[in-house]
């Protein structure tokens, strides 16, 4: 992680991926899934990650909400969002942020990747590169 990253945290607690991310690692993630199987697939990874707790679940909107304890004790509340762009194709988007008025020192940046390396586990087959 650069320390831009770092000194970003000092002052932020939050982040996110979106189609306009300056930091390719932020990026929006394509999949050539329907959105129903994404969602299963995406929910069925999260539930296996120790550490992980999820929240909540609403299929019909495709969102799932979960919560992450840091070492530090600060809590995290990560919304992962499965987006149906075609009846074939399917987006994900995660966003982060901690509790708290402080920044975060890069962490809710450091669950990103981690949620995104472990989804790439599972469904990276059928990622779309772009």
């Amino acid at each position: 992680m650069s320390l831009k990253r770092v000194l970003t945290g000092i002052v932020r607690s939050y982040d996110g991926t979106s189609d306009r991310a300056k930091d390719p690692k932020l990026k929006t993630r394509y999949y050539n899934l329907s959105k129903e199987k994404c969602l299963e697939e995406v929910s069925s990874t999260l539930k296996k990650i120790p550490g992980y707790k999820v929240l909540h679940e609403v299929p019909s909107v495709g969102e799932i909400t979960l919560e992450k304890k840091t070492s530090l004790g600060r809590t995290l509340d990560i919304t992962v969002s499965v987006l149906g762009i075609s009846p074939v194709r399917s987006a994900i988007d995660i966003y982060s942020a901690s509790r708290g008025s402080l920044g975060d020192l890069g962490a809710n940046y450091r669950v990103i990747l981690n949620l995104f390396s472990a989804l790439e586990k599972k469904i990276g087959k059928y990622k779309i590169d772009s």
